[in-house]
């Protein structure tokens, strides 16, 4: 097995000591006033010598890993992936690497991606949760390791958030469907205990009480992940042919990407027959010809307080824990 390179092989090239080196490749260059032109050619020859740090003896020795464990509900929805590419650059930016792994919104997975990362000395997690994860939220709570929640939240947990205002965001969107004359408006939404999801139900509920309908729960349906395709295709046909809305809310992207083919499928025209709004953007909004208006969530601004509130807590676990909230907004040109 070939020897892996030390701060003294590289040391030996460049012809300096390895104090020197652990400066340079520490990013201490200029505290320890070592010239540009020496920490360039350090860097130069580390790269040549195709040197890696040992961060489990840095770990070990300075308690800092320098590495964060992200863990997103489910890397191919397009608001997730995006998320953790702003986490990846922010955390890069203050000189940590990004670890991630899936739940697919499943409990079991959820755990053991946890348990793997936990292996790899992370300093910290960035989560969003799945669902019936809120015992095992509490675990890394109390055994006093950095965590920031993003995206999703459980009550009575004391624990750093990042979230955003669900209620207000889905009252809107319901809200510009009335301005434009609607009454009868549907919404599709998870079945789910995850609070955030309940947030939008209940501000499309609060919306809907500016109309004269007597029970505007009648116009919700609400699918389960696991069968999406199927339970979607039944929702939207009880609401054009049994309900007769004119208007549906989607209350995520994945939902309305299966909503509005089933739309199409059912002969109805997109926004002309049928208005829809939905929850997050989704590329393929791009490829319809008429403009879908959806809630745009604050995805860059999510993930800097997210890194910014966890390396805090990394270099002051006293410090006390931060609740963000943000605002996003209805995109309708």
């Amino acid at each position: 097995m070939t020897r892996k390179t030390s701060l003294k092989d590289i040391a030996n090239k460049v012809g300096v000591s390895a104090t020197l080196v652990s400066y340079v490749l520490n990013n201490k260059d200029k505290e320890n006033r070592v010239s540009q032109e020496t920490a360039d050619i350090i860097r130069k020859a580390a790269q040549e010598l195709h040197y890696f740090p040992n961060l489990n003896a840095r770990s070990l020795k300075t308690n800092i890993s320098r590495t964060i464990g992200l863990i997103v509900a489910d890397i191919s929805n397009p608001f997730f992936s995006s998320l953790a590419r702003t986490i990846e650059d922010e955390a890069y930016a203050h000189n940590y690497t990004v670890i991630f792994g899936s739940s697919d919104e499943n409990q079991d997975k959820f755990i053991k991606v946890l348990g793997f990362l936990s292996t790899r000395q992370v300093d910290g997690f960035i989560v969003a949760s799945p669902e019936s994860s809120r015992e095992t939220v509490l675990g890394i709570q109390q055994s006093n390791v950095p965590l920031v929640l993003i995206d999703r939240y459980f009550d009575g947990i004391d624990v750093n958030t990042v979230t955003v205002d669900n209620f207000k965001a889905s009252f809107e969107a319901t809200s510009h469907l009335l301005s434009k004359g609607h009454q009868k408006i549907g919404a599709i939404v998870y079945e789910s205990a995850l609070l955030h999801y309940q947030d939008r139900c209940n501000g499309y509920l609060e919306a809907m009480k500016q109309t004269n309908i007597a029970d505007p729960t009648q116009y919700l349906k609400k699918v389960n992940h696991q069968s999406l395709q199927s339970e979607i295709q039944e929702a939207v046909r009880e609401l054009i042919f049994d309900e007769k809305v004119s208007a549906i809310y989607f209350a995520t992207n994945t939902i309305a990407t299966e909503g509005l083919k089933q739309i199409r499928n059912f002969g109805k025209k997109i926004q002309s027959e049928i208005d829809v709004v939905a929850f997050d953007e989704n590329l393929i909004y791009q490829f319809l010809d008429v403009h879908i208006p959806f809630i745009s969530q604050p995805i860059k601004e999510m993930g800097q307080e997210a890194v910014r509130i966890l390396i805090e807590q990394i270099e002051n676990k006293d410090k006390e824990s931060q609740n963000i909230l943000l605002t996003a907004t209805l995109e309708t040109k």
